[in-house]
């Protein structure tokens, strides 16, 4: 009888320790959770600027469904804050290379963004075979004269390339008389967009239905620009020590082969990395150059990354 009434006392008081600890786990867990919500944090819709436009051409605000996708380009690119960062830092130390070409061949400045919308200003490579920032194939390359081959693919030039993309938004503005229609045709192709507009008996990119890429491309180039040019409206706080800097370089001209670019690199204190990394346009570790052209080769002034590994 005594064991009996033990044990009915044993396990009430494990029963009331339960209890206790499970109502304290409760409590932590609640005030972990607490901790994990970011004091201040709010994630709220977009107010979108008044005066959208892209390269002075208004958006018709005033159409819900264009509304509706503006919305949504805003809310991914403000939202996605590790991609936006990484777009800030990377357009201080490429937007000063490509700005002054853009302005001395006529096109608007808004057209930076495109080239952040094509590659993210990475030498990224499509499924399709388009190439660098400005997401060039190889058959328009060359037809603009770019040089394209085994030992040397100027689509990664990035002067070279913003040339090109130049000419061809160009051509694409005379065509069609709008910088988003030109867009648009850089994007999936004047026949895509010849074909869309006889189909759809319209002249207005805001009018025509297009695919789900070329249809976002726009929207998603003024996002970007609205994020990138005004970062602390969106919740960025970035300082300018933040952002990424160019290396300091000089140039030096080559007109005959180059047996081995890991030598080359060393005469001028460099590794082969390095000399890759400021001439991505150079692809093997060798140039053969029978014709003896001139190229001109980028090299980090002298010292440079030494003085930063200290």
């Amino acid at each position: 009888m005594i064991l009996g009434v033990f044990f009915v006392i044993s396990t009430l008081i494990f029963a009331v320790q339960t209890t206790n600890e499970d109502s304290q786990y409760s409590a932590d867990a609640q005030q972990a959770t607490d901790k994990n919500v970011a004091e201040g944090y709010q994630i709220s819709p977009i107010d979108i600027p008044e005066d959208l436009n892209f390269a002075n051409e208004l958006v018709p605000q005033q159409d819900p469904e264009i509304m509706e996708r503006v919305d949504r380009e805003f809310l991914v690119n403000t939202y996605w804050q590790s991609n936006a960062l990484l777009l800030m830092k990377r357009a201080h130390k490429y937007f000063p290379v490509i700005e002054p070409i853009l302005a001395k061949n006529g096109i608007p400045d808004d057209f930076k963004y495109l080239a952040v919308a094509e590659s993210g200003l990475e030498n990224v490579v499509s499924h399709a075979g388009a190439t660098g920032f400005w997401q060039i194939m190889k058959a328009t390359g060359r037809e603009y004269g770019l040089e394209i081959n085994a030992n040397v693919d100027e689509r990664y030039h990035l002067e070279k390339s913003t040339e090109v993309a130049c000419r061809y938004l160009n051509k694409y503005k005379k065509k069609y008389g709008s910088w988003t229609l030109a867009a648009a045709a850089y994007n999936t192709g004047s026949g895509s967009v010849d074909k869309y507009l006889r189909i759809q008996k319209v002249n207005d990119y805001y009018d025509l239905l297009l695919g789900q890429e070329t249809g976002r491309y726009v929207f998603r180039i003024m996002a970007i620009k609205e994020i990138l040019s005004h970062p602390e409206k969106y919740g960025f706080n970035i300082q300018k020590e933040d952002l990424y800097a160019a290396v300091p370089t000089f140039k030096v001209e080559v007109d005959e082969p180059v047996a081995n670019f890991a030598d080359f690199a060393n005469e001028y204190e460099i590794n082969y990395k390095i000399l890759k990394r400021h001439n991505p346009w150079l692809r093997e570790a060798h140039l053969n150059n029978q014709s003896r052209k001139k190229y001109t080769i980028e090299i980090p002034n002298k010292g440079f990354y030494k003085e930063t590994k200290k």
